[in-house]
């Protein structure tokens, strides 16, 4: 798992080092944006103004046919695009001073220059997009090295050599001693057994952030169901609960995950349940209780 960590590690260090431009270069390219117009960095708007004015007659495709001039008359206009308004000259300055703040100049040039041209829906959209699809890596991965992991314990291969037996009608006593599953009925058989590994579920779509929030509406309108349904049935009718609301509310007293509550066998359940922990006084008995008993075990 920390040698799949560490090359995850180093594919992106390498995409950030191959792919993310230097501050400076992401306006004016691989330019300054003052020397395109031939002024120093000091020079005020006025002087900016009359040289980049001076440069476009020279260079305009309409005054010189020349391509090469064409292109350094995109460049120019660019760069006074740039520099004749204080805001982003500020901070084509502050890249020019603090280069090692990729990220921080990198944002600053894209909010100001694709800010308020971009569908706030839109950038909400692909970021959840883009979220969803790192959590469901993140899962798949997690998921693959727990079974990668399972499968190389020896209660895993007895399972399969269990399974096995069982398939062929053998006995397991006639196969006692350096009995041994090939390798392709081993995956034959993994594909039959289910493994529920348990921080490491296996990924799913509706526990992605962007299906989520599709179904937000639908689980709120569920959500104010329930609540109305509780308050009527346990507030005014006084009914008795069910078994699973008890479930809910000894689960929350506990402060236990569902997961982990799933995960206990039935009769522990039962017995939980039927010392009511929801109430305090019962549940204040029951942590005495397991602090005296995880006391004596000691």
């Amino acid at each position: 798992m920390a040698t799949t960590s560490f090359h995850l590690y180093a594919v992106v260090s390498l995409l950030l080092i191959f792919f993310i431009q230097p501050s400076i270069s992401i306006y004016c390219d691989e330019d300054d944006c003052y020397d395109l117009l031939g002024v120093s960095q000091n020079a005020n708007a006025s002087e900016i103004k009359r040289a980049y004015y001076k440069l476009s007659l020279k260079h305009h495709p309409d005054k010189n046919p020349d391509p090469e001039s064409k292109k350094l008359f995109v460049k120019i206009a660019n760069a006074y695009e740039i520099l004749k308004d204080e805001a982003t000259r500020g901070q084509y300055d502050y890249a020019i001073e603090h280069p090692e703040e990729v990220f921080y100049n990198t944002a600053r040039y894209y909010h100001a220059y694709y800010g308020h041209k971009t569908d706030p829906r839109a950038v909400l959209v692909g970021l959840l997009l883009v979220l969803s699809g790192i959590q469901y890596l993140n899962q798949w991965t997690r998921y693959h090295q727990a079974i990668d992991m399972v499968k190389r314990t020896p209660a895993y291969k007895n399972k399969l050599k269990a399974l096995e037996l069982e398939r062929t009608g053998a006995l397991s006593s006639k196969k006692k001693g350096g009995y041994k599953l090939d390798k392709k009925t081993q995956e034959e058989l993994s594909k039959e057994l289910e493994l529920q590994i348990k921080g490491a579920e296996k990924p799913s779509m509706w526990g992605l952030l962007g299906v989520r929030f599709i179904l937000l509406p639908y689980t709120l309108g569920k959500l104010f169901l329930w609540y109305g349904s509780w308050y009527w049935r346990y507030k005014i009718n006084k009914t008795s609960y069910s078994w699973e609301d008890a479930s809910y509310l000894t689960r929350r007293a506990l402060g236990a995950p569902s997961d982990s509550w799933e995960y206990l066998d039935e009769s522990t359940k039962q017995d939980l349940i039927n010392r009511r922990l929801w109430v305090k006084s019962n549940l204040e008995s029951y942590l005495s209780e397991m602090r005296k008993e995880s006391k004596r075990r000691r």
